[in-house]
């Protein structure tokens, strides 16, 4: 039969050897630490035993002259008698360390651990008549080995970022184990630092963790409040009479604790952390052990706890600077999107359309204009959402909202009284963000919540976007503004409309150049003169803006003026030449033909100057393409005009094509003008077998499209007349 302690421990045995007797082991170790005991004969009685023996045996079983099996009956279920039999038998001392034992009577039992050697005792003869048991109790050792590798446990678990939770449960099990009759308990630090939250208390039942989450740090809040409030140790013998527990004895008595020792849990930086606390199922007052016990797990919670505050700071640092990259991203994005548009209103209804789902549920716009505030953009993230603007009284309440806003010019956040008492989905609260620029609010943006709250972040970024988004919109206006200037300017330098020549089909188009922005040079006109002839002209001024315009008009009216007094071409151009060349200081060039229009019986006839402009094109009734060459220098570089009219005989079917040099010069993705060959065969290839001078101006438009693209780096102008 063999002892639980033979696989626990490490045996030496060795020969038999003479031993001394009982009298003198009792004088040598009588007061020694050492446990001692003399048992004789086969039925191992109790001959001898020092003070050491009796109180580690215990319950006040301290009498010798009986067999020690029936002094302490619980040594022979644990094979203790059966080792002794063997020693007594053989003669073989045994040895064993870390043996472990039960000792003490029911319900007084605890768990100890030796270094033992069971001796056999010889009489003078040599004959084995007894045995000598010597002892160290190593129990303190072992429970700190046990301690120390918990600890271990414990701290690796920290070193690997294991969740708190579970190193606070980890924690309590553990000193559970060590020390059965405890029950341990950890509360947290609430954020607010005026309560303490459940940490861990795997052995108490769920009411009292329940019960005791969330109590307030103050004097006389059990012992933990305790504990907490004076940032000291407080134990608690008797519950049920201590008035530290006048608010919670009666749970404690439900969960069946009835003492408490709770320890303050600090940081290194002596911040107060949380408590640690030891239950124990009887009154009874710590021993030093469970001091020192609960001193020593105190510490390691402590680094748990700032262990994982760290990382949840580290973290939630992690998440605020991906939260702000996010919203960084969201400004630039939508910024660059509302400044892609370059009209007034589409910048307001772009912020308008981003800002749905991102920031809210539903947003509206509203502007001020002349006086008046006119809403001019809604977006929703469901139809459904954008009903609720037609609810009983969200109107009105945003609508005084965003008055004040205008006039104030501050945000204004509120929750929309409508939505009170309703019980179906609707507004329940609003931001009114100003749209100012310039020092001057000019709209409103409203987010209006119908989920979640609208919180101080989305309000933060709404005034961001609104910021940046008044500031395109403004520019777009002046943009707008003045990009309407030149046009109007622009239409003012040309005739309103065409007019109707006998026998003639007129067609005529231009595209300014990019946004149109700038009043361009390309001109052309058409009008009647004395006689029944017409005049017509088509030509370019150099250089862009008022300059520009400036001199276009001064040429358009020059010539209107001249053609009326001069019946000849050539001096009718030498008059634009003198007006050009005595009214500016600056060198202004004006390519230009001009061309007077007669009418016979049979066909048209022209007269047709040309000062530096594109050559004109013929297209006869059969297709051919005639390039009208006529010689001749820009007008404006000199004080004379060269050349003398040609003369052109158009007839039915015939037409004749002027354009400017921003067709024939328009470049291809690849750098290639569409020039005059290409313009000729846009003419030749025109559809129809008579096409109208209508025909002939779209298929020249559509050619320099499908070469060059939509994109215009110059003014693009064109005028056709067409023999019918």
């Amino acid at each position: 039969m063999s002892l639980p302690s033979d696989r626990l421990g490490s045996t030496t045995e060795r020969s038999p050897a003479a031993g001394l007797r009982s009298e003198e082991y009792e004088d040598l170790l009588g007061q020694a630490p050492v446990i001692f005991a003399a048992l004789s004969g086969p039925q191992h009685v109790l001959e001898a035993a020092n003070p050491a023996f009796f109180e580690v045996i215990g319950g006040g079983r301290g009498r010798t002259g009986a067999p020690i099996g029936e002094l302490f009956p619980e040594l022979g279920p644990q094979g203790v008698l059966d080792r002794l039999d063997a020693v007594y038998r053989t003669g073989t001392t045994y040895r064993n360390r870390g043996g472990r034992l039960v000792l003490g009577l029911p319900e007084a039992e605890r768990e100890v651990f030796f270094d033992f050697t069971y001796e056999p005792r010889r009489d003078a003869l040599g004959n084995v008549d007894g045995v000598f048991v010597i002892a160290v109790e190593t129990t303190a050792h072992h429970n700190a080995q046990l301690l120390a590798a918990e600890q271990r446990v414990l701290l690796e678990q920290i070193a690997r970022d294991a969740p708190l939770t579970d190193i606070l449960d980890g924690m309590a099990r553990a000193i559970e184990e060590l020390s059965p009759e405890l029950i341990v308990s950890v509360l947290l630090l609430d954020a607010d630092g005026r309560h303490l939250r459940h940490g861990a208390g795997p052995s108490l039942p769920d009411f009292y963790n329940q019960a005791v989450d969330g109590i307030t740090v103050g004097p006389e809040v059990g012992c933990c409040g305790t504990a907490a409030y004076l940032r000291a140790p407080v134990v608690a013998t008797d519950i049920a009479t201590d008035p530290q527990w006048d608010d919670y004895r009666e749970v404690a008595a439900q969960a069946g604790v009835a003492a408490c020792w709770s320890t303050p849990i600090m940081g290194t930086d002596g911040r107060l952390l949380g408590t640690f606390a030891m239950y124990h199922r009887t009154p009874k007052a710590p021993k030093e052990k469970d001091v020192a016990l609960s001193a020593a797990f105190a510490r390691i919670v402590a680094l748990a706890i700032e262990r994982h505050q760290a990382m949840e700071a580290g973290r939630a640092a992690q998440e605020r600077e991906k939260a702000a990259r996010e919203d960084l991203a969201f400004v630039l994005d939508a910024s660059t999107a509302i400044t892609r548009e370059p009209h007034y209103f589409d910048c307001l209804q772009c912020m308008a359309r981003l800002t749905v789902p991102a920031l809210a549920q539903l947003c509206t716009v509203h502007v001020l204009e002349d006086g008046r505030t006119r809403r001019i953009a809604v977006a929703a993230a469901s139809p459904s959402a954008e009903g609720l603007l037609t609810a009983r009284g969200i109107r009105e309440e945003i609508d005084g909202a965003v008055a004040r806003v205008l006039a104030s010019g501050t945000t204004e956040t509120g929750r929309s009284d409508a939505a009170v008492g309703s019980p179906q989905p609707t507004v329940t609260g609003y931001a009114c963000v100003p749209l100012a620029t310039r020092g001057r609010t000019f709209g409103v943006l409203t987010l209006l919540a119908t989920r979640r709250p609208l919180d101080d972040h989305v309000i933060a970024l709404a005034e961001e976007l609104a910021r940046r988004a008044a500031s395109s919109a403004d520019n777009a206006h002046q943009f707008t503004d003045r990009v309407r200037l030149a046009r109007d300017l622009q239409a003012g330098l040309l005739p309103p409309e065409l007019p109707a020549i006998p026998g003639a089909d007129l067609a005529a188009s231009y595209h300014p150049a990019g946004e149109g922005l700038d009043v361009g040079g390309d001109f052309y006109d058409v009008f009647p003169l004395s006689e029944g002839r017409w005049a017509l002209m088509i030509g370019d001024v150099c250089g862009r803006g008022a300059a520009a315009a400036t001199t276009t008009g001064m040429v358009r009216h020059t010539a209107r003026a001249a053609a009326r007094l001069l019946n000849d071409p050539a001096d009718v151009v030498a008059a634009i030449n003198s007006a050009l060349t005595e009214s500016t200081t600056e060198e202004t060039f004006v390519s230009l033909v001009y061309a007077e229009l007669r009418r016979s019986a049979t066909h048209l006839t022209l007269d047709l100057m040309r000062a530096g402009h594109v050559p004109p094109l013929v297209r006869r009734g059969d297709g051919t393409i005639e390039e009208v060459a006529a010689p001749g220098l820009l007008l404006g570089i000199g004080p004379h005009v060269a050349g003398a009219p040609c003369h052109i005989a158009l007839y039915p079917g015939d037409s004749l094509v002027l354009v400017t040099d921003g067709i024939t010069e328009a470049r291809s993705p690849g750098g290639e003008f569409f020039d005059e060959h290409r313009l000729a065969t846009a003419l030749a290839t025109a559809p129809g077998s008579s096409p109208t001078a209508a025909s002939l101006i779209a298929s020249v438009t559509a050619a320099v499209t499908a070469f060059a693209g939509n994109s215009t780096p110059d003014d693009q102008a064109a005028l056709a007349l067409t023999v019918t």
